[in-house]
């Protein structure tokens, strides 16, 4: 491993990428603290820290781990990235019913330049809507912190400032893809959940309580050895799955030209078999931040809370059994939606057949796309079943081993599964530059299994 890190920077062109990444992420970073003017940024912290595990106060969590954004500190990059991915996803989805758009993603590089200029103007729509939301939120729970004169102009320079935020951050990202190495938007999250690493290793060392006496919550050894232990078997399944891969044979037609015979040869075309990657676990998570927010809506319609809705309300706790089973049942949901948007089965089949090349013992055309959409089928089953694993595993750690929060999101959820995709993909365009310069790769066989 320390052979090829020296071997990174013996190749000019890939030291250049990797410099300018970092320094993009830094300027990230540091642009991560600039606040919104007008707010007593102290009390802002410690009021939304207080109500971190109400409904809002949930959803304003799983914001700023997913976006790289935070709310805690009216930072001018509050919203994250996730308004441009919000409408990245809608115009992918968007793409398999509108024929224009379906049309516009045929056309290649042209038709993917359009795409993204409408994405961009979709974002400063999206950012304007959630900014708004944000600072009336900011005005209903937290107007008392507020030091500006004027509501209307801290209104608009609040969303002015979120919004120009966002845009910076999708510049920042778009120079990453262009002078950079690895997909910038992927690393500016990346490096917004990797940075609240550092805070729950700190709490860990400062709350370890070695001593015999220690009490049921405290962090004692074998804690420590547990959660070393789970980190590592979970970090090491999510790169086993996410390497994994269903190959399906492939014969090429052969083709006799003169003399000479062409063709013939035999490969593979792989299938992943978590296709759906990171979406499923946050359309999934997503979707269960709202029923919390609606019974508590309601609740505050009655005086005094009826039983049952108290029961209902209690049902949808991060611990609660019917929460996470809930969870689990649109895991598998949308990841045979986000499966069947993404995987175009006819349109593989016909691509095999306009090549001249077949899977073996199957007719080209309709038989070969029933045959991969079933495959597809059945993997995504296992797939999926790992993503509600990884789902499940922080509210297990959460519940057994009385640590918080903080700390048992590090063992799964969307989190692990973005900051795991991300390093894979970055080490293996890295591996890739070295292989093409004669060097070994980070592996002593030259190559990361799956990764070709």
């Amino acid at each position: 491993m320390f052979k090829a890190i020296t071997n990174i920077f013996k190749i000019p062109e890939l030291r250049t990428k990797i410099l300018f990444t970092l320094l993009m992420l830094c300027i990230y970073r540091v642009g991560f603290h600039v606040p919104v003017p007008g707010v007593d940024q102290e009390q802002l912290f410690s009021r939304m820290s207080s109500s971190s595990e109400t409904p809002a106060g949930r959803i304003a969590d799983y914001l700023q781990m997913f976006t790289g954004g935070t709310l805690s500190q009216s930072s001018l990059f509050g919203l994250g990235i996730m308004p441009y991915i919000s409408a990245s996803i809608i115009f992918q989805l968007l793409g398999t019913v509108i024929p224009a758009l379906e049309k516009l993603q045929k056309e290649g590089q042209t038709g993917r330049k359009k795409i993204q200029e409408y994405t961009r103007y979709a974002t400063v729509v999206l950012c304007l809507i959630q900014g708004s939301a944000i600072m009336y939120y900011v005005k209903a729970s937290v107007y008392p912190l507020i030091v500006a004169e004027h509501w209307t102009m801290f209104f608009c320079m609040g969303v002015l400032g979120m919004t120009a935020g966002t845009i910076f951050l999708m510049w920042l990202g778009e120079q990453i893809d262009e002078y950079g190495i690895g997909n910038g938007i992927s690393l500016i999250i990346m490096a917004g959940i990797v940075s609240r690493m550092p805070g729950a290793i700190m709490y860990i060392i400062q709350n370890a309580d070695f001593t015999s006496n220690a009490g049921p919550e405290a962090i004692g050894p074998v804690k420590i050895i547990i959660l070393a232990i789970a980190f590592i078997s979970v970090v090491a399944g999510t790169i086993l799955i996410t390497q994994g891969q269903r190959r399906i044979p492939i014969q090429h037609a052969r083709m006799t030209r003169g003399r000479r015979v062409y063709g013939g040869q035999r490969n593979y075309m792989p299938l992943r078999v978590n296709h759906g990657g990171v979406m499923p676990v946050i359309f999934a998570v997503t979707v269960m931040q709202f029923p919390p927010i609606i019974l508590q809506w309601i609740s505050s319609l009655f005086e005094r809370q009826p039983v049952i809705l108290a029961q209902i309300s209690s049902a949808f706790l991060r611990d609660a059994f019917w929460y996470n089973f809930l969870n689990v049942i649109l895991i598998y949901f949308f990841a045979y939606f986000w499966t069947t948007v993404q995987f175009q089965p006819k349109e593989m089949a016909n691509q095999l057949r306009d090549t001249g090349s077949f899977v073996p013992g199957l007719r080209p055309g309709r038989r070969t796309a029933e045959y991969l959409e079933r495959v597809m089928s059945r993997i995504t089953y296992v797939g999926a079943a790992f993503l509600c694993v990884i789902a499940v595993a922080p509210t297990v750690v959460f519940v057994w081993l009385k640590v918080p929060q903080n700390i048992a999101g590090f063992l799964g959820g969307t989190g692990l599964l973005i900051v795991v995709s991300v390093s894979l993909d970055l080490v293996q365009r890295i591996e890739t530059h070295l292989l093409m310069r004669n060097y070994s790769g980070f592996m002593e066989s030259g190559r990361i299994k799956g990764a070709y």
